[in-house]
């Protein structure tokens, strides 16, 4: 039996049953979600309409969710069961394979066609639309797949209940219906499979591809400025950057390389220093700095922050760790560069895959990238 869907009138004690009315409803779904995602349930980025694929169809709605998984949304139309089941299959395969640079390509060449708001990259417009995250490493890691209709046959329900229960395959369909009473209109909706198959169940490992691609130079440094402890002023005065108080801080630090590019970001601020790395992560008390070309104990020099952590006499583990920098570009921090959308991260270094990041800032700071 088909999924029904009822919608009625109450007048006091008295129960109205409104009929659906299914003209030009299907026709319509399009624009209803691609101006408002939330009608599926989740907040979703659309990044394409009418995207083609390699084998020859259109996908009616592309789009994307805060982990970074894709949505295939594919209007049943007048479709047979067979062949709407296998075409939202077909493209899931095709979207499974598209690379973090194809999926902005698809969404520059939708917000050039489609997109009626003032331009933004993709990493901005996903900060924009997800409280200023910027998106995930692994973008189109997994994928969803999502019949949308307003009735589909027995045998329809029959094969998607058979994939999405029996084998976890992430394909489901909503349901929309369109009532009208007394000269108001109403949109309602349900799933077909309330109980919806992870996407990272059935998504295959494929890092390489939907993951930003690594430039080999530049890295993300966390300066953690606090009263009382480091102060930015110091940094670019003497020319390092520096973390620790337990091995958690220090040790992603120390992983800097020599000569390796650091964009540094001052927490709740942005970003305010593109540099070059001098030298390896020495202790606070051991570090040396540049100052007109000799090498000269940072602890000796007149500093305005606190680089001294309790038990640091003791313990290496809990010494602030200073690393050597020869600063290509800086700015206070009040002038801090940050857009929604821009890399942050809890580490105090990490590997900077994110362009967008490094285009916005290299070009605020007037740097060559």
């Amino acid at each position: 039996m088909g999924l029904e869907m009822g919608l009625w009138r109450a007048d006091g004690s008295k129960l109205t049953r409104l009929s659906p009315s299914g003209v030009g409803l299907e026709s319509q779904l399009e624009d209803y979600i691609e101006s408002d995602p939330t009608l599926l349930g989740n907040d979703l980025l659309i990044f394409g309409r009418q995207v083609p694929t390699a084998h020859g169809g259109f996908i009616d709605l592309l789009a994307v969710d805060s982990d970074g998984t894709v949505h295939v949304l594919e209007l049943k139309r007048d479709k047979t069961p067979r062949d709407v089941v296998a075409q939202v299959l077909d493209y899931g395969s095709w979207v499974a394979e598209l690379s973090r640079a194809d999926v902005i390509g698809i969404y520059e060449q939708y917000r050039a066609r489609y997109a009626n708001e003032s331009p933004q990259a993709f990493d901005e417009a996903f900060g924009s639309k997800f409280g200023g995250d910027a998106p995930p490493d692994e973008l189109n890691a997994s994928q969803t797949l999502t019949i949308i209709a307003a009735s589909v046959d027995a045998a329809t329900e029959r094969i998607v209940r058979f994939l999405n229960e029996g084998y976890a395959v992430p394909v489901n369909v909503v349901f929309f219906r369109h009532y009208e009473d007394g000269g108001n209109s109403y949109l309602a909706r349900t799933w077909l499979v309330e109980s919806e198959p992870s996407a990272a169940a059935s998504a295959v490992s494929k890092a390489r591809k939907s993951r930003e691609q690594w430039n080999g130079q530049d890295w993300y440094v966390s300066f953690g400025e606090e009263p009382g402890g480091r102060s930015w002023d110091d940094a670019v005065k003497y020319g390092f950057v520096s973390a620790g108080g337990t091995d958690w801080f220090s040790r992603t630090l120390k992983n800097l390389p020599l000569d390796a590019r650091v964009l540094v970001h001052i927490p709740k601020a942005g970003f305010v220093g593109v540099g070059t790395v001098l030298g390896p992560a020495k202790p606070f008390v051991e570090a040396e700095v540049d100052i007109e070309g000799a090498p000269v104990r940072l602890a000796d020099q007149t500093l305005a922050g606190s680089y001294r952590h309790p038990g640091d006499e003791e313990s290496t583990e809990n010494a602030e760790y200073v690393v050597p920098v020869k600063w290509l570009a800086t700015r206070p921090r009040d002038e801090a560069v940050w857009k929604q959308g821009m890399f942050a991260n809890q580490n105090s270094a990490c590997k900077l895959r994110s362009q967008f990041t490094i285009e916005q800032v290299t070009a605020a700071l007037g740097v060559d990238d």
